[in-house]
């Protein structure tokens, strides 16, 4: 292999997950093990005025006293086995016995939104590998929480708890937010116990954030800190309107807040939560079934657009929802539902968003003619077995990259799994390569490769971004 330059740099570090979660998870820093939760309780620091068109602003307290019992801390466990010899497999498989087993604790946040369930939002990197989980009430007990399911590309998780006389918070409509609201965020940064911070919405529909998935974030100044991930952000009713998720700082997490903090909307949360909830713990998302570009300056020129933006279509796969669509190779897709397309980053963005079965109008342009075209997005396969594709691939899975991995510059497909001692490991196929390029032919995504083996070549190379080092191996 030779090495390749990093693909997934960012120029703003994101503070993720439990305690100290201080990075974008496959890019940059690994979280770092959790200090245990402190039972010390901060005091809530509103930052709003004191005084509004002549008026006193009452105090917080009120609301609050509704909205922290249905905020819990969430800890987790996970066990690994560490070996001196570091990830070496050769030396692992020798010694066995020289490993040791470690245990790794995090701390993040939840909100119980179902009380008579015991369902508890929280997010997915939060619980993310975890073998154990526990979540403690604002009034001191802690119970096992069981998972429920969760979707990596949102960062949103659900788990169950079983408990007497437990507070819910009232999901509120999140499309209602403008920015200017005053919002508060509560949660459990740095373990130090149930803390309360306070802000505006500085923006809604936030995208375009490297590395975090399918975005439609509220961006808010209220304070969210390590810890903080899972937290609740409420309106001044008390009622949650956002899934708190990530803040930034160019110095890294443990930096402190900048006031950039970043916040899942509710309306997001509700629909991933019944999809959970419905498909035994997965998220069913729709698709239109094609790929696309950006439009560049000399593509605007050529397509008679008076402006270099949108998604110009440059494959669309036979029996999908854009074929069905009347949707053609060339087409510019610049609108979705109203919504501006600006680039083939903002097209995969919405559409990753949508159930199957959304019907989605599209503003289209075509040979310099606006055309609306609607759309309904159409289940589509999360994997593919090697052997569907190609002899000289059985035994291998291939997945669609993770969103986040999109987000931060990837495309191509990642290799979920490989059999023992099949076709696809003696061609050194290994689980979680991911294939960036084929002479089977181009493709940025599943269905992509998929289609590129319409026609089988005769000798089959895949290129492969194993870790930071690429490959091309000759499948035979």
């Amino acid at each position: 292999m030779r090495p390749l330059p990093t693909l997934l740099t960012l120029t703003l570090a994101a503070a993720f997950g439990g305690f100290a979660a201080t990075a974008i998870r496959d890019g940059l820093e690994a979280p770092a093990q959790a200090a245990p939760a402190a039972s010390v309780s901060m005091p809530a620091m509103a930052a709003l005025p004191a005084v509004a068109g002549g008026q006193p602003l009452p105090s917080l307290a009120p609301m609050l006293a509704k909205v922290t019992p249905a905020v819990v801390s969430v800890h987790t466990k996970q066990r690994v086995r560490v070996s001196p010899f570091g990830n070496d497999p050769m030396f692992r498989r020798m010694f066995p016995e020289l490993s040791q087993e470690r245990i790794n604790e995090s701390l993040g946040s939840g909100v119980i939104v179902d009380a008579q369930h015991g369902y508890v939002l929280t997010n997915h990197h939060v619980i993310e590998g975890a073998d154990e989980v526990s979540v403690t009430l604002a009034d001191g007990r802690t119970m096992k929480a069981d998972f429920v399911g969760s979707d990596p590309d949102t960062d949103v998780a659900l788990m169950r708890i079983t408990a007497t006389n437990l507070t819910a918070l009232q999901m509120a409509d999140s499309s209602a937010l403008r920015v200017g609201d005053f919002v508060v965020a509560v949660g459990n940064p740095f373990g130090i116990g149930q803390t309360v911070t306070s802000g505006i919405v500085s923006a809604v529909g936030r995208t375009g954030l490297r590395g975090l998935g399918f975005q439609n974030f509220i961006q808010t100044d209220a304070s969210i800190n390590p810890g903080n991930s899972g937290g609740a952000l409420v309106n001044l009713n008390g009622e949650l309107v956002g899934i708190n998720t990530a803040s930034f700082n160019p110095r890294g997490s443990m930096a402190g807040n900048i006031g950039l903090g970043f916040a899942i909307p509710t309306s997001l949360a509700r629909n991933i939560m019944g999809q959970l909830i419905a498909n035994n713990g997965v998220v069913i998302r729709g698709s239109l079934g094609l790929e696309s570009q950006d439009v560049d300056d000399r593509l605007a020129q050529a397509l008679g657009l008076s402006e270099a933006r949108g998604a110009v279509v440059t494959q669309v796969f036979s029996g999908s929802a854009a074929a069905a669509a009347g949707i053609k190779v060339g087409d510019v897709i610049l609108g979705a539902n109203g919504e501006r397309i600006d680039d083939r980053d903002a097209l995969r963005n919405y559409e990753g968003l949508q159930a199957v079965g959304s019907r989605i109008a599209l503003d289209v342009r075509r040979d310099g003619r606006a055309l609306q075209l609607t759309a309904s997005l159409r289940e589509q396969a999360k994997a593919f077995q090697g052997l569907e594709l190609d002899p000289r691939l059985s035994g291998a899975v291939f997945a669609d990259l993770p969103e986040r991995l999109r987000q931060a510059g990837l495309s191509g497909v990642m290799v979920e799994s490989v059999a023992s001692g099949s076709r696809a490991e003696t061609n050194r196929l290994r689980k979680d390569d991911v294939v960036i390029a084929s002479n089977a032919g181009n493709f940025e995504d599943l269905p992509g490769f998929r289609a590129s083996f319409t026609q089988r070549p005769a000798q089959l190379v895949l290129r492969i971004l194993r870790g930071n080092r690429q490959a091309d191996l000759l499948m035979q």
